[in-house]
């Protein structure tokens, strides 16, 4: 369905498709293309509307359309793809989390060792030695 009237390209969008993410990511990237409307009235269904910020031919608000389905296209092969990513980026920031925290901790245990000085290396000489008697 194609309505062109009053500078307005007007189609609709089945949600069985497209994601809702993917139209609403689109529609963002076209709003300084064209003012958009999405109406959302008909189950699994959205109308969107485009209507040109300058008066564009019935040529010029097909090819809009085109743009926005193209766009649209693009979003939802982002959305799939995070969507199947899921698991795999929650794991690689996982092992970056806890990777973070191991070094913290061996850090911490390096200070501990330092702190213990089991050889008595840090006691300095009069400490451990008593002072030197000069006659």
């Amino acid at each position: 369905m194609n309505e062109i009237k009053n500078n307005t390209i007007k189609f609709l969008l089945d949600l069985q498709d497209y994601p809702l993410e993917a139209v609403y990511g689109t529609a963002y990237v076209f709003l300084d293309k064209a003012y958009l409307f999405l109406d959302s009235r008909l189950a699994k269904k959205i109308e969107v509307s485009l209507k040109g910020k300058k008066k564009l031919t019935k040529k010029q608000l097909e090819d809009l359309k085109g743009e926005f389905l193209n766009e649209l296209l693009n979003y939802t092969l982002r959305v799939n793809l995070a969507k199947y990513n899921r698991k795999i980026r929650e794991y690689i920031v996982g092992q970056a989390l806890f990777s973070a925290l191991g070094e913290e901790k061996i850090a911490k245990e390096n200070e501990m060792r330092y702190k213990d000085d089991p050889l008595g290396i840090a006691i300095p000489w009069e400490e451990k030695y008593g002072k030197k008697n000069s006659d």
